[in-house]
C-alpha cells in the first residue's frame, strides 16, 4: 500500500488480518490488512471479505456517533482488503495486567461492555488483546472484525464468557475479576444480558 500511509511496526498478526501501526496523513493509525483464504474459491472470499469489512465499518461509525471509544475510520478499499482507522491510546490490557498492573478499570470496562450492547451489537471476540488501557484516557475497545447487529441476547452473553473465560485463563490471580465488570455492566442496566451468561456460564460449568 502506497499514499499517505507510512508504516512503521506490526502490532498483530492473526488468521483473519495483519495489523500495522503507522500513520495517516500525518495522523497515528492502525492498518488493517486482510488475508486471503486460500482454500475458499477466489471470488466467493472476495465477497465475503468486502461484506465483512463494510459491516465493520457500519459498526465503528454506530458506536463512534453515540460516543463509545472505537477506532475512528479514515480511509478503506473493500477491495483490496484493507481499512486505516485512528490508533486509540494505551496498550492491550492484557499486557497491563500480566505486567503486574492494577485492575481498577474492571468497573468501566464492564459499563462500556454494556454500552456498546445497549447498541445493538456483540462484539464476538472479547478478550482482554482487544480492549486497550490508557491511564490518562482509560478504556477503550478495538477489532470488530468479528462482530454483529443483534437483537439477541445470546451472543451478548456469549461476550461476557468470552471475557470470562480469558480472565480466568490469562489473569487468575486478579480475585473476583469477572464480579467486578459484572458490577459495572449492571450500572447501566442490562440485567436480561447478565441472567444470560450466568445460564451460559453454567452450561459451560456442567459439560466441563
Amino acid at each position: 500500500m502506497t499514499g499517505p500511509w507510512v508504516g512503521s511496526e506490526m502490532l498483530h498478526q492473526g488468521a483473519e488480518a495483519i495489523v500495522h501501526a503507522g500513520t495517516w496523513m500525518g495522523e497515528s493509525a492502525v492498518l488493517k490488512q486482510r488475508q486471503p483464504r486460500t482454500w475458499r474459491h477466489p471470488d466467493l472470499d472476495a465477497r465475503l471479505t468486502k461484506s465483512r469489512m463494510s459491516a465493520e465499518v457500519r459498526l465503528l461509525r454506530r458506536l463512534h456517533l453515540v460516543g463509545i471509544p472505537v477506532p475512528v475510520l479514515l480511509a478503506i478499499d473493500s477491495t483490496a482488503g484493507w481499512m486505516v482507522t485512528s490508533r486509540m491510546p494505551g496498550g492491550p490490557l492484557f499486557e497491563h495486567l500480566r505486567n503486574g498492573g492494577g485492575s481498577e478499570m474492571l468497573e468501566d470496562l464492564g459499563a462500556t461492555i454494556r454500552r456498546i450492547h445497549a447498541t445493538g451489537i456483540s462484539h464476538g471476540d472479547l478478550t482482554t488483546h482487544n480492549i486497550l488501557w490508557d491511564a490518562e484516557h482509560g478504556i477503550s475497545i478495538i477489532d470488530f472484525g468479528l462482530s454483529q447487529i443483534t437483537d439477541d441476547i445470546e451472543p451478548m452473553g456469549l461476550d461476557l464468557q468470552v471475557l470470562n473465560e480469558c480472565l480466568k485463563a490469562s489473569h487468575p490471580d486478579i480475585e473476583g475479576a469477572i464480579e467486578r465488570v459484572l458490577d459495572g455492566y449492571l450500572r447501566e442496566g442490562g440485567k436480561e444480558i447478565i441472567t444470560r451468561f450466568n445460564e451460559i456460564r453454567g452450561r459451560v460449568r456442567y459439560h466441563g
